[in-house]
């Protein structure tokens, strides 16, 4: 076969239990449809430009039309017309789906199956290893998140002793928590938990891969071709089902593409078509207004929704960029309850609702749940019964289960849905989707609600803190805004790429668009009326950078603060800033991963802005990479 990709480094050598000879061919394989997506996020740019030109919003599909890539008629995606996927045995009861990276930052491989452990010991009913939001990128942190995986999957011995360990230190904390321990059969637990792998985006290339001729290749084929080639075999002949989260999609052309992936996949490899899985995280608005026409071309590979939160409200406001009366209030306002986001909420609801040729529905996966039960006695138990009210709202919608960010929330959220005991949602009945313009307005519904200076400062604080810990490689971080620092009654929260993204767009959204604020601010003299202009914008900054440089090691580390926090700064007051709104914060942050040099930050981060402005172009390739 001949060869049409270059590896980084000494990648191939480092870590020849992650680029296998079978991993490698399968690369290979799959390698022709990276071009296929660059056309499509070439088109999502266009589409986006469009838009902002045109001043105008997202429509539905004509019903008449073929989705690109298929043969599949809107109308029919619809009405149910298709093949959808039976849920398998170890995905109908998902009542809790813990989420996080087997990897740590220049950790130690026994670091990263500590994560493993807590997952897998945990007694959620899935776990999402994270390969995308959760996962820091600096030096080699996705090959060390496939390698550990790839440990626990096999019940590697060293995965085994550390699992040992951690299933004590677990019940240990266990018993001061709840009084009881929440492990009896350590090696037993193991088995409990579906594995699910969530790839990169389409819209990212990986650090370690790329095209002969210099192009960056896509981190989701990566992500794939590993996590797959390497652990199809272990997983079914543990009777597992092969389960990914497809994040990001836009569009039912894009999911189709998808599908194609997964199919070729399966045919290298000859496993039946429909054999590998998938949720599709519902995190960009425009695939609210195709839906069913995602869950048709995916065909039996479908098996469900997720609703996020932080991603989709991000999505709402870049597709809304162009018109200015279009401004979201604070960000603790956009709940789940919450104008488009209840509407939103709804159609994912009644999609997999909807039964395909078979009389087959699918799940829905509700959202995350960010608290963290460490922090005062009254911090926590403020905490737990937000989280728990929460989930019984969610069960209640028809959610067949949520998200927790951390293992010690699961058998805290998990009884309300023991407590109704349904295994999922799919006898539970629903209104029929409909596709009229009032359905279309109701996805960008705005409702009245707080916009404050408080609000601004803490949308800059965790915005500055994520973009460090983003440099740092903690693409999950626990954070909360500056003024909260040592009140353990304000828990931390887990945030993870999401969080950086929806805060500095709001913040461009407000001083773009000339936001005015809804209450006085005695701090700062602003008055309920007043404008959010680039003079407040600057001050808040500077407070609140400076609030951070003074800040403990524990909140802000000491190490980063001359290092990468000055050009998370910088990365922060250019993206709010700048005229053309950049359509990803993670694209800046990218670009200087494993960079602690301001004066390059400045130049590459100017560079990015220039090529996009100029016709669009994104830069995102490794600017680091020598084969």
């Amino acid at each position: 076969m001949t060869r049409t990709l270059d590896y980084r480094g000494s990648v191939l050598k480092a870590y020849a239990e992650v680029y296998t000879p079978a991993a490698l061919e399968a690369l290979e394989i799959l390698a022709p449809l990276n071009g296929d997506r660059r056309e499509l996020m070439a088109r999502r740019i266009e589409r986006r430009l469009t838009r902002e030109r045109g001043r105008q919003r997202i429509a539905f599909l004509d019903a008449e039309v073929l989705i690109p890539r298929t043969s599949i008629r809107v109308q029919d995606a619809r009405d149910g017309n298709f093949e959808g996927s039976e849920i398998p045995a170890d995905l109908r009861r998902q009542w809790i789906q813990g989420t996080g990276p087997v990897a740590r930052p220049r950790a130690s491989t026994e670091s990263g199956l500590r994560n493993a452990a807590y997952a897998l010991l945990s007694g959620a009913d899935g776990w999402m290893f994270d390969g995308e939001d959760a996962l820091g990128q600096v030096d080699t942190m996705s090959l060390d998140n496939q390698r550990n995986l790839r440990l626990a999957i096999t019940k590697d011995p060293r995965f085994l002793r550390v699992a040992e360990k951690v299933a004590a230190e677990m019940n240990e904390w266990a018993r001061g928590f709840f009084g009881r321990p929440v492990i009896a059969d350590w090696r037993q637990q193991l088995d409990f938990t579906t594995k699910i792998f969530r790839t990169r985006g389409l819209h990212l290339d990986d650090r370690h891969v790329r095209e002969q001729d210099g192009a960056g290749f896509s981190a989701s084929i990566v992500d794939l071709a590993l996590y797959v080639v390497n652990n199809h075999r272990q997983l079914r002949d543990a009777g597992s089902s092969i389960v990914l989260y497809l994040p990001k999609i836009q569009t039912a052309e894009e999911a189709a593409l998808w599908n194609d992936l997964l199919a070729a996949l399966e045919q290298h490899l000859g496993l039946p078509i429909g054999t590998i899985k998938a949720y599709i995280l519902v995190e960009q608005i425009e695939a609210s207004f195709q839906l069913m026409e995602i869950r048709a071309v995916l065909g039996r590979h479908f098996v469900g929704f997720n609703t996020g939160r932080w991603d989709y409200i991000n999505s709402v406001a870049d597709a809304m960029v162009w018109d200015p009366g279009f401004v979201n209030p604070n960000i603790d306002a956009i709940g789940m309850t919450y104008g488009y986001m209840r509407n939103y909420e709804d159609r994912v609801r009644r999609a997999v609702n909807t039964p395909d040729q078979n009389g087959r529905f699918a799940l829905w996966q509700g959202g995350m749940e960010p608290n963290i039960p460490v922090g005062s006695r009254t911090g926590i138990e403020n905490g737990m019964q937000r989280a728990v009210a929460g989930a019984e709202r969610e069960q209640r919608e028809g959610a067949s289960g949520k998200w927790v960010a951390h293992w010690k929330m699961v058998h805290i959220v998990r009884p309300v849905w023991e407590e109704v005991g349904a295994n999922n949602q799919l006898d539970r009945e629903f209104p029929p989707l409909t596709y009229a313009q009032e359905d279309a307005d109701g996805l960008v519904l705005l409702e009245p609600a707080p916009r404050t200076v408080r609000g601004a400062r803490d949308l800059l604080s965790v915005a500055l803190q994520y973009g460090n810990a983003f440099e740092q490689g903690f693409q999950a971080a626990a954070l909360k805004p500056a003024d909260f620092f040592g009140n353990d009654d304000v828990l931390y929260l887990m945030e993870d790429m999401a969080t950086g993204e929806i805060r500095v767009s709001i913040l461009w959204e407000w001083l773009h668009k000339g936001a005015q604020l809804t209450e006085d601010d005695s701090e700062t003299g602003a008055r309920a009326g007043d404008t959010f202009d680039a003079a407040l914008f600057d001050r808040l900054l500077d407070e609140e950078h400076k609030k951070l440089l003074a800040a403990r090691d524990r909140d802000v580390h000491d190490d980063s603060k001359t290092t990468t926090l000055p050009i998370a700064r910088e990365i922060v007051a250019t993206f709010v800033t700048n005229g053309v709104k950049p359509p990803w914060y993670i694209d800046l942050l990218n670009l200087n991963l494993n960079n602690h040099d301001l004066a390059t930050a400045r130049s590459r981060i100017r560079a990015y802005i220039e090529a996009f402005e100029r016709d669009g172009t994104r830069i995102t390739e490794n600017l680091d990479f020598v084969v």
